[in-house]
């Protein structure tokens, strides 16, 4: 294994811890390193690797979205709420590093759900957005893993 190989390595590592510790942008991060790896190496077996491997990306990104959506939807669960889940976790994730993200993120949920449609059916609308959410990073692990594998095959054909 070279070092170039190496660091492309640590850095698709530190893309999939990113994707689980929404500190770093992950699966960028993930297919910036395979890219860096393909323009290194060349190859035409590099730059099928690549494609491949961002397409995978991709499609796990559209996934990603639509998936979870459906099941909100579903629900009941408007935008609005989601929207402001996400603007009080990134409030939080200032506030309180790393966890603070889906604090505020279930805080803020829940607080415009307890708006919308009162304490009884709140929580249960908070832990459908918190599946929804999990499901959301597990689409996105597993893009970038699948990911992954293609470039350390590729990576070892090359």
């Amino acid at each position: 294994m070279e070092p170039i190989e190496l660091l492309v390595g640590l850095a698709i590592l530190a893309g999939l811890v990113g994707i689980l510790l929404p500190v770093l942008p992950g699966t960028l991060l993930v297919l910036a390193a395979v890219l860096v790896w393909t323009v290194e190496d060349g190859s035409r077996t590099a730059w099928l690797v690549f494609a491949v491997a961002a397409l995978v990306l991709v499609a796990g990104q559209i996934v990603k979205y639509l998936l979870p959506g459906r099941g909100l939807k579903a629900d009941g669960v408007p935008n609005r709420t989601l929207l402001l889940g996400a603007v009080l976790g990134i409030v939080g994730f200032f506030v309180i590093p790393v966890v603070g993200l889906l604090i505020g993120f279930v805080g803020g949920v829940y607080l415009a759900e307890l708006q919308r449609v009162g304490r009884s059916r709140a929580w249960p609308s908070t832990r459908s957005a918190m599946k929804a959410a999990g499901v959301s990073v597990l689409i996105e692990l597993a893009a970038a893993l699948l990911a992954t594998w293609i470039w350390l095959a590729g990576a070892f054909m090359v």
